[in-house]
């Protein structure tokens, strides 16, 4: 099965993908922010840049795009018809990565928790960001990590 579209459109859609500053992610830091959390962003000395760093929580987040992150058992993951094995092995090592440095900062000492794009959703997005903002300010609350 080939491409719906020609290779110059498929490489235009596919420059327009941010890796950062995605609508998920504003939408956790808009949120965050104006409950008067502060936060660091990409932070390039830790792996895996995570998108959000509370320094004083020890705490971090990741905001997963669920296609690009293989959100299992999630209706937003479904493996690409064409070029499957490219699409497969790609999304893997991106779950093999975020793993590895997931526990390479709970090596560290840092709590990680994880958002998925789905769970950001209108039918659900106040009940998961009052949710995280509850594990970050809730002592000893555990509740959204992954």
């Amino acid at each position: 099965m080939s491409d719906v579209h020609s290779a110059a459109t498929r490489s235009f859609n596919m420059s327009r993908i941010r890796g950062k500053n995605t609508k998920p992610e504003l939408l956790v830091r808009q949120y965050l922010h104006a409950r008067g959390l502060r936060y660091r962003l990409h932070a390039k000395h830790l792996p895996g840049k995570p998108d959000m760093v509370f320094s004083g929580l020890r705490t971090i987040i990741f905001v997963h795009g669920c296609f690009w992150h293989r959100h299992e058992n999630c209706r937003y993951f479904v493996v690409p018809k064409t070029r499957t094995e490219f699409w497969v092995n790609k999304i893997g090592r991106n779950v093999t990565n975020d793993a590895r440095q997931q526990a390479e900062l709970q090596n560290q000492g840092w709590r990680v928790l994880t958002v998925w794009e789905c769970e950001l959703k209108p039918p659900v997005r106040e009940r998961t960001l009052e949710r995280l903002y509850f594990s970050l300010t809730a002592p000893g609350s555990d509740e959204l990590e992954h």
